[in-house]
């Protein structure tokens, strides 16, 4: 993976680290209209710029032309991005351990990996770099702003929300991002057959999340009948399974965050549901 940075504008890295702080995401480079600039709405995030390594600036400056993309409004071509290859929008993707193992694993799957943490695309494209992986595209910014204005309809063979913020306080539940508008915003941007993933290790928004799914006539519950509780090991597991819920995925890797949460007594909960 290797990328030139043009020797009349600063880099990857340094446009990042002079991007507005008031801005709520960032871009490479920043292209943002005024109007998405001073849009108000309710965010499921907070910005969050980040002290990077020399590693991840390294890595930001050499990859991030030809695998970033900044979310800026600008329409898409995923089949151009891609390859032609089917495509998986991963929201929130951290420091993008799980994200690039399941790249490596699943080569004939484009992710489309989107997040606000600065740190985590250039630790991504370091991951990126160290397997060889070329069916992954980073994309920097608000995943409203992405799936609103920058894909089109049945263009996504998946979505995952992977260990979403829970928001636990009961006056920040609105800045959860699985909510029924949320889905509304999602469902045109799937394909028949696409697969939606979420995971949570916070039991009520893993309930939220069961509701919110479970509304919608277009979309079928794979484990309506509880096939298993989503606890790390099986052998923790009560007898006994709770409906609606379905059993880790052999795909989906146990993150550090995960383990930590179940260290904490958390309960993870993985829903896969198929878009009709």
């Amino acid at each position: 993976m290797t990328a030139t940075a043009s020797s009349t504008q600063p880099s990857p890295s340094a446009r990042l680290s002079a991007a507005p702080a008031a801005y709520p995401a960032p871009m490479y480079p920043h292209k943002a209209t005024e109007a998405q600039h001073s849009e108000r709405r309710i965010r499921s995030f907070q910005p969050r710029r980040g002290r990077m390594t020399g590693a991840q600036a390294s890595a930001l400056d050499r990859g991030w032309e030809r695998y970033g993309l900044a979310i800026d409004g600008t329409p898409l071509d995923l089949g151009s991005l891609f390859g032609g290859l089917p495509v998986t929008l991963e929201i929130g993707f951290g420091m993008g351990e799980t994200t690039a193992a399941m790249a490596a694993a699943d080569p004939a799957t484009g992710i489309l990996a989107a997040d606000v943490h600065t740190p985590g695309h250039g630790n991504l494209l370091q991951l990126l770099e160290r397997d060889g992986s070329e069916n992954v595209r980073l994309a920097a910014g608000d995943a409203v702003i992405l799936l609103r204005d920058m894909l089109p309809d049945a263009s996504l063979a998946g979505l995952r929300v992977f260990f979403a913020d829970p928001w636990p306080k009961p006056k920040h539940h609105k800045r959860r991002l699985v909510q029924p508008h949320f889905l509304d915003l999602v469902l045109p941007r799937l394909a028949p057959g696409a697969l939606v993933h979420c995971a949570t290790d916070w039991e009520p928004y893993a309930e939220q999340m069961l509701a919110v799914l479970s509304a919608s006539p277009e979309l079928e519950n794979l484990h309506p009948e509880g096939d298993g509780t989503g606890w790390l090991e099986p052998a923790d597991h009560p007898e006994g399974s709770v409906p609606g819920y379905a059993p880790r995925p052999d795909w989906r890797p146990v993150t550090k965050f995960e383990r930590a949460g179940i260290a904490k007594g958390h309960v993870v909960h993985d829903l896969l549901f198929r878009r009709r």
